[in-house]
């Protein structure tokens, strides 16, 4: 009768290489990322001539490949040369100038930092970088709590690149002037994949991780369809790899709608929350958001006095970045006569990736 064909039996699976699904995952070829590659090769060439690269601001959304396409061009050095120290931190777990120097010395090997300051930390980082020359990338930056870290590489380090990774261009203008002054960043934007190019990327990715015939075009289809949707290559890596995992749950060897289904409610829940569940709090401060949608966020701490908030500023800010983290409203930092603001803008709600 054949009920069993489309079973997985024991030890079977559908994915080749689930590793290939994980968004740090760097595959051979960065598509539609090599203009963007070669500048960024381009800043660090001058290093293997024995001379001090260009520094640059990587920028753009969220889950456009900045990180990855950056990672691919710097791991390549290794394949060139021993001359050059590559050295990457992600400034959201390491976001203080302190926390950088001791990820700094791990990386490079020195590991007699027990009860020593940053000011002697970064001398032992100054004399290990300036035996060679240095790649230094620093992701996520604006998470930084302080730019000492910077400045001092930027003074005491001879042959170096620094490459700093954001997703607001507008962060550079909150450095210090005598960071920025010497950092002379030139600026490389990474804009989103149109529909193509999404495409394309998920389905080199599922090349990677699944076995060939697991995913019907149709449904693939609609995975692409809704990672364009939301402007980010993170959301379609989530969306196949628990496609594949309901799949074998189901026992089965193909991926099903039911399947896709399943993987964008947990991705709805996972990204944005139930309004009903916020602590009462953070509902108001939601509300005085939506009733003034657009407004600057010193504006709407204003208001928020205004109708009975108890809170001090900073953590009316601490509620504004939780609920821009739930996806209930966007942060847009701008420059303005009177110094850097944030706009805050409420995000409605009433499309999900469940409606198909």
């Amino acid at each position: 009768m054949g009920f069993f064909n489309n079973m997985l039996g024991s030890g079977e699976s559908i994915f080749k290489n689930e590793v290939a699904l994980d968004y740090g995952f760097i595959p051979k070829v960065i598509p539609y990322r090599e203009q963007q590659q070669r500048l960024v090769a381009a800043a660090i060439n001058p290093l293997f001539n024995g001379r001090s690269g260009r520094n640059l601001l990587v920028h753009g959304p969220p889950g456009v490949g900045k990180t990855v396409a950056c990672k691919h061009v710097v791991n390549e050095i290794e394949e060139h040369t021993e001359d050059i120290y590559v050295l990457y931190v992600n400034c959201w777990h390491k976001n203080t100038s302190y926390q950088i120097a001791l990820e700094l010395c791990e990386i490079l090997g020195y590991r007699l930092t027990h009860n020593k300051k940053s000011d002697e930390l970064f001398e032992v980082i100054k004399k290990l970088l300036n035996e060679k020359s240095a790649v230094l990338v620093f992701d996520e930056v604006d998470k930084l709590q302080d730019y000492d870290f910077l400045y001092f590489l930027l003074e005491e380090v001879y042959r170096k690149s620094i490459i700093l990774i954001t997703n607001y261009k507008s962060w550079i203008t909150n450095l210090d002037e005598r960071v920025k002054s010497r950092l002379m960043a030139e600026l490389l934007e990474f804009l989103p994949y149109n529909k193509a190019e999404t495409t394309g990327i998920l389905k080199e990715r599922l090349g990677y991780a699944f076995y060939p015939g697991v995913w019907p075009d149709e449904i693939f289809a609609k995975v692409a369809e809704k990672t364009y949707e939301h402007k980010d290559i993170r959301c379609g890596l989530y969306l196949l790899r628990e496609s594949g995992n309901a799949a074998e749950e189901r026992s089965s060897k193909k991926i099903e709608l039911v399947d896709v289904a399943a993987a964008t409610k947990k991705l709805d829940e996972f990204n944005i929350k139930n309004p009903d569940e916020l602590q009462d709090d953070t509902k108001f401060v939601l509300d005085i958001v939506k009733k003034n949608s657009g407004q600057k966020i010193g504006d709407l701490f204003k208001k928020y006095q205004e109708e009975g908030g108890k809170r001090v500023y900073k953590s009316f800010q601490r509620k504004i970045k939780s609920l821009e983290e739930g996806r209930f409203v966007s942060v847009k930092k701008v420059t303005g006569a009177g110094g850097n603001t944030s706009i805050i803008e409420y995000k409605e709600q009433e499309k999900k990736l469940t409606e198909f």
